[in-house]
């Protein structure tokens, strides 16, 4: 099985903590040069130490913020014309804090659609020639379970999750005949700072101590456990490789098995 990504280069969105962190970590054990991606310049500088150079990799980052759409675009854009041919592009980006549907205003749905939608396809925009030149690519996003079931009280995240798994099964058709593939990683529950957010929420509704929230997570999980961010990685470093070729358009669940659709 060919896991190996000598001589690839890798984007990775919102890498400088939890799941997008141990994705550029994952990547980088299997060969590739990882470019990390995120707003805080003093994080990317602290996260791309913790990179292996196992196979003399040249990591680099780019400082963007994913609320300014076209900063983003030529950010991409002027490293691509430094010569730069990336291979495979992680699409990571934090949700919206939690709320009821109808409570939310019109502004919210439009902020995070623009994060998360628009800069996806600014991307892939960007860098599917770089691809298309090469017969390789792999588009990864990193969404949530709410795809296949949405999730209460998390109504504009629902939305606009769902509209990106949308618009990556659209794609998938579109690059699959230049050799590109488009997957979708689900994370459920997973030991993040995104969780933390979640658990605090339910404290001060409930009530509960941390640990009696924790317990409640746990028993309505079938592994019985909150996951790891190295667990969803190793997904998306696998979708990353040759090895993987032949698996497009897909929507994979990372939870332990609490999803209940198929």
């Amino acid at each position: 099985m060919n896991i190996n990504l000598s001589g690839k280069q890798a984007i990775v969105c919102g890498s400088t903590q939890g799941i997008g962190k141990a994705i550029a970590e994952e990547l980088a054990e299997l060969g590739a040069s990882v470019v990390l991606v995120a707003r805080n310049e003093e994080s990317l500088k602290a996260a791309l130490s913790t990179l292996s150079q196992n196979e003399h990799q040249l990591h680099e980052y780019i400082v963007a913020d994913f609320g300014e759409p076209l900063i983003l675009k030529q950010r991409i854009e002027d490293f691509i014309n430094r010569g730069n041919q990336p291979e495979i592009l992680i699409n990571n980006t934090g949700g919206p804090s939690g709320g009821q549907i109808l409570d939310e205003q019109y502004e919210k749905f439009s902020d995070t659609l623009s994060a998360h939608l628009q800069c996806n396809h600014l991307l892939v925009q960007e860098l599917s020639p770089c691809m298309m030149a090469k017969g390789y690519g792999r588009i990864i996003n990193i969404i949530s379970t709410s795809v296949k079931q949405p999730i209460p009280g998390l109504g504009v995240s629902n939305t606009v999750r769902g509209a990106v798994a949308s618009w990556a099964k659209t794609l998938s058709y579109e690059l699959a005949p230049f050799g590109i593939t488009v997957n979708n990683v689900l994370p459920g529950f997973t030991a993040t700072t995104r969780l933390d957010y979640v658990i605090e929420n339910l404290m001060q509704k409930t009530g509960k101590s941390r640990e009696e929230v924790v317990a409640g997570l746990e028993a309505d999980i079938p592994a019985r456990r909150i996951g790891a961010a190295h667990e969803v990685a190793s997904l998306a470093a696998f979708l990353s490789t040759p090895a993987a070729a032949y698996i497009n358009g897909t929507s994979i669940p990372v939870d332990g098995g609490k999803t209940t659709a198929i």
